[in-house]
C-alpha cells in the first residue's frame, strides 16, 4: 500500500481511543463469567468473593457481581474482578447453566440444550455468513498473497501443562502465506503477545 506501517499503527491507535470495543473472550480455561468493567454490569452486588488467580501468577480480588445484558440475553452472575483488562465468558459456567457451547472455524455458538441460538434474532452479516452451509473447500495450488509479508496467519497455543525451562507457558506461531516461512515465540502469558507481535511488526 506504501504506508509505513509506523503511521498505520498510530491511526489504529487514535481510532481505539475514541471507540470503546468491548470484546468477549469465550475461555474454556476460565471458571466463572468475569469482567474488570464495571459499566457493563446491571444489578450489582458489592461483595467481597475472595481472589482469583490467573495463568500468569496474577492474583486479583473478586469484588462483587452482577448480570450483563447483550441484546435479548442475559448473562447471570458476571464477577467484577478488579483490574482484569479483559471480559471473559466461561464456557463452564455456560454448560453448567445447561447451555451448550459449540466451536465452528472462528465462530463460537452459544445454544440451549434443545439446539435455540440464543443469539437468533440478533445476528450480524458475519454471523449470518458463519452459520451458511458452503462447498468444502478445495486446496490451493498457489497462496492468497502476491508477495512476502503481505498476509500473516498466527495461531497462540496454550497453556502448555509443561512450563519451558524458562517458565514458559504459551507458543505464538506466526506464518507467511507466500513462502510459508514460519516463525514460533514463546511467552510466559497471553498478555505478552501484544509486544510479541509489535517486535516482530517491526522486525520485518
Amino acid at each position: 500500500l506504501g504506508v509505513p506501517l509506523c503511521q498505520i499503527l498510530h491511526c489504529l491507535l487514535i481510532l481505539l481511543q475514541l471507540i470503546e470495543i468491548v470484546l468477549f473472550i469465550v475461555d474454556s480455561g476460565c471458571s466463572k463469567h468475569m469482567t474488570g468493567n464495571l459499566k457493563l454490569l446491571i444489578n450489582f452486588v458489592e461483595k467481597f468473593l475472595g481472589m482469583v488467580k490467573f495463568g500468569n501468577d496474577q492474583i486479583a480480588p473478586i469484588l462483587g457481581y452482577g448480570d450483563l445484558v447483550q441484546g435479548a440475553v442475559t448473562i447471570k452472575r458476571v464477577y467484577y474482578v478488579e483490574g482484569l483488562n479483559h471480559n471473559l465468558f466461561s464456557v463452564g459456567q455456560f454448560c453448567d447453566a445447561d447451555l451448550e457451547v459449540a466451536f465452528r472455524k472462528s465462530t463460537c455458538f452459544i445454544c440451549d440444550l434443545k439446539g435455540n441460538d440464543l443469539l437468533i434474532d440478533h445476528l450480524c452479516s458475519s454471523c449470518e455468513l458463519g452459520k451458511a452451509k458452503r462447498n468444502s473447500f478445495h486446496s490451493k495450488l498457489s497462496p492468497s498473497s502476491k508477495r512476502q509479508l503481505h498476509l500473516l496467519h498466527m495461531d497462540l497455543c496454550g497453556p502448555m501443562r509443561v512450563a519451558s525451562i524458562n517458565g514458559k507457558r504459551y507458543v505464538l506461531v506466526i506464518m507467511d502465506d507466500y513462502s510459508r516461512y514460519t516463525w514460533t515465540h514463546f511467552l510466559r502469558s497471553k498478555d505478552e503477545t501484544p509486544e510479541v507481535l509489535i517486535d516482530f511488526l517491526r522486525l520485518v
